[in-house]
């Protein structure tokens, strides 16, 4: 029947993909919509013309290759017990993984929320309330019960096990470790986001796509890397591990991310640009003018500023890289100062990196040790005008680390081993 009738997208990363139809019923929802809107790379589109890609196509590229690591475990080890309703559950925790960026994707997140005042809160947070709104508003829970999907069941329950992958908080709350799942399938967890050692199909997506559009070279090649994964124990639970052979194809894996980072993600110019987009986004946050009109639901509404837009789904949908346009073409008075500010990002006439400074082992800079800094530097230039802000870019955005990765020798597939330390190092010569 026309029901289940994959669609095909042409992709520039993964070429032509086949997506399962309750793929395409969220694909083709508001609220994933939104993702059009949203720069996959944020300020890095004021440095690099070409990155003008979104989440959109991001969370469709990772929804396709968690379906292909999964299938691809499936036909390998039957023994593993995968199955239809395995599969589509994490594609969908692949689509919906990043439904809860704000404007700028990592900017929002990262510096405009901690000085609108909420350090602690993260994206994942909002995926999931998105994902709720999403299903509720398009009247998708029976079409997933539909689709063969049991959202009701307890043990087995689908909704918790797709939240679980999206948001790994979820888990401490949940009664063990894996909600939705037996312990058997912890391996599944591993696929979108892999919190251990951060090899994971949300990265495979954007290492392609990222270098794709910066025109940066790609040398880790995640085909490879799904034909040879492998699911083993380790300890008494199951983990995705890779050849033996297949280290330097991983070592890559982190010099990509490494190369993105210090090429594109900590560019100074991106970073100028961020920070004259946060203080414009900070002194229109309360403005009525910027504000984001929500129902009250008998028939008034209310206004929602930008920061408390992700506490309310109706209020945060409508909450995109757009905000920008809406702020430069406003005529307030009271949004002349962020007009003037975003006016400079448009002609160019951005914040000056007055300095660079590197420190040995990355810096755990505290509040007070970045407010002496501020001090130093002002002392420094005294006399000259304006404010200063200093930025700490980490080395490392994440904390994953190759050396917890497990591997397997062709002779014992099933045998799970740790890279050992030499291995980190070691570079081979052929006599």
């Amino acid at each position: 029947s026309s029901l289940f009738l994959t669609q095909v997208f042409n992709d520039p990363i993964h070429g032509h993909i086949e997506l399962h139809p309750l793929l395409v019923k969220i694909i083709d929802t508001p609220q994933f919509q939104r993702l059009r809107n949203i720069k996959q790379l944020g300020g890095v589109y004021f440095v690099y013309p070409g990155a003008s890609h979104n989440r959109f196509e991001h969370s469709i590229g990772v929804a396709y290759l968690a379906g292909e690591l999964a299938k691809a475990l499936k036909v390998k080890q039957p023994e593993l017990d995968i199955n239809e309703r395995d599969v589509l559950c994490v594609q969908i925790a692949g689509l919906c993984h990043d439904l809860g960026h704000g404007p700028f994707s990592h900017f929002f997140d990262g510096m405009f929320m901690p000085e609108a005042g909420d350090k602690k809160w993260k994206h994942e947070e909002a995926s999931i309330k998105m994902f709720d709104y999403l299903l509720e508003e398009n009247g998708l829970k029976p079409v997933m019960e539909q689709y063969g999907l049991e959202i009701k069941d307890k043990k087995e329950n689908d909704l918790v096990f797709i939240k679980g992958m999206i948001d790994d908080t979820q888990k401490k709350t949940a009664q063990h470790k894996y909600p939705g799942r037996e312990k058997e399938k912890s391996f599944l967890y591993e696929i979108v986001s892999n919190k251990e050692t951060g090899i994971d199909v949300d990265k495979f997506d954007y290492f392609a796509r990222d270098c794709h559009h910066l025109g940066i070279q790609n040398n880790f090649d995640h085909q490879r890397f799904i034909m040879f994964a492998r699911v083993c124990d380790v300890n008494g639970s199951k983990h995705i591990c890779s050849r033996d052979k297949e280290i330097e194809n991983m070592y890559d894996i982190f010099h990509t991310r490494h190369s993105i980072h210090r090429r594109a993600c900590q560019h100074k110019i991106k970073m100028a640009v961020e920070i004259m987009i946060k203080d414009a986004l900070l002194l229109a946050d309360k403005d009525p003018y910027i504000q984001i009109e929500i129902s009250n639901g008998n028939g008034t509404s209310k206004k929602v500023p930008l920061s408390k837009a992700k506490d309310k789904m109706e209020a945060y949908m409508k909450l995109t890289d757009q905000v920008i346009e809406r702020i430069l073409n406003s005529s307030s008075d009271s949004l002349k100062e962020a007009r003037e500010i975003l006016h400079r990002v448009m002609t160019r006439d951005l914040y000056r990196c007055v300095g660079q400074a590197t420190k040995k082992e990355e810096p755990k800079m505290s509040g007070e040790m970045r407010e002496s800094l501020n001090k130093m530097v002002k002392g420094i230039l005294e006399g000259g005008e304006g404010e200063f802000e200093v930025i700490v870019v980490p080395l490392d955005s994440e904390k994953e680390d190759i050396s917890k990765a497990f591997f397997y020798r062709k002779d014992n597939p099933n045998k799970a081993i740790p890279i050992a330390e030499p291995e980190l190092h070691k570079t081979t010569l052929a006599v």
